[in-house]
């Protein structure tokens, strides 16, 4: 199968390892699913930090699990690429391991708080949902396999991060302020999740033309601000001056 009969291919398009694909799709699905594999496991590690910090052992074990769960969910992705012939598992780890392999950026500034813990849980993995139910669809038959359970466990993450956003915005006033001086930092690194702008994508128009995406990075951007502004406001923050949102 040419790229050209790919990307032309009418109806959903689904394909899985048994399927003579171009090595284009191939490298291209390689690098996208990587990506989300060694985001999930830099996820996990950010997690740990909050499993020390817990200010109880409900909250401990609530992160234990969700480090388990971001681990887990890396090694479902590793697989789901593996299957498409260009990297084994191995290779992917060792390029992570070596400094080479990418993640979100979001997930390369330490956190050093309990107050950014909702950041985390409730507005980062929010994001992540509002990608990763689009990847159901994704044409990559074992991605899309891998996104049924990760985005039912995602479910569970963002919730207890909104029930940490819930307890500290209910506490002291200078509670409060330690949760927006938090956010004001982290708004902007949130709002990095989705990528560069669909002009500014190296990468979208061939994913989108395959069926590896299937829906732009803007788009997505624009969902989230409609669900989470509101939610944002609900818990009384208020949203930073910059970078502005129109």
């Amino acid at each position: 199968m040419d790229i050209d009969t790919v990307k032309d291919r009418a109806g959903p398009r689904q394909f899985g390892p048994g399927d003579d694909l171009p090595e284009s799709y191939r490298e291209a699905a390689t690098r996208m699913i990587q990506f989300h594999a060694n985001s999930e496991v830099m996820g996990g590690y950010l997690d740990k930090v909050f499993a020390s910090k817990s200010p109880s052992l409900d909250r401990k074990l609530g992160y234990t699990a969700k480090v388990q769960d971001e681990i887990g969910h890396a090694q479902l992705l590793y697989r789901a690429a593996e299957t498409l012939g260009v990297k084994s598992r191995e290779e992917m780890l060792d390029e992570l391991a070596a400094g080479e392999g990418k993640f979100l950026n979001c997930f390369h500034y330490p956190v050093d708080s309990w107050y950014a813990a909702p950041m985390i849980d409730f507005f980062v993995d929010g994001a992540a949902m509002q990608r990763q139910v689009t990847l159901k669809q994704t044409s990559w038959t074992p991605y899309a396999h891998a996104m049924d359970k990760i985005c039912m466990e995602e479910g569970f993450h963002i919730k207890h991060g909104e029930s940490i956003l819930r307890e500290l915005m209910n506490g002291p006033r200078s509670t409060q302020d330690r949760v927006q001086e938090t956010f004001d930092e982290w708004w902007p690194r949130i709002l990095q999740f989705f990528g560069p702008t669909n002009d500014e994508s190296h990468h979208h128009e061939f994913a989108a033309e395959v069926g590896l995406k299937t829906v732009s990075n803007d788009d997505l951007r624009n969902r989230f601000l409609n669900n989470y502004v509101p939610k944002a406001r609900k818990y009384g923050l208020e949203l930073p001056d910059e970078p502005r949102i129109f």
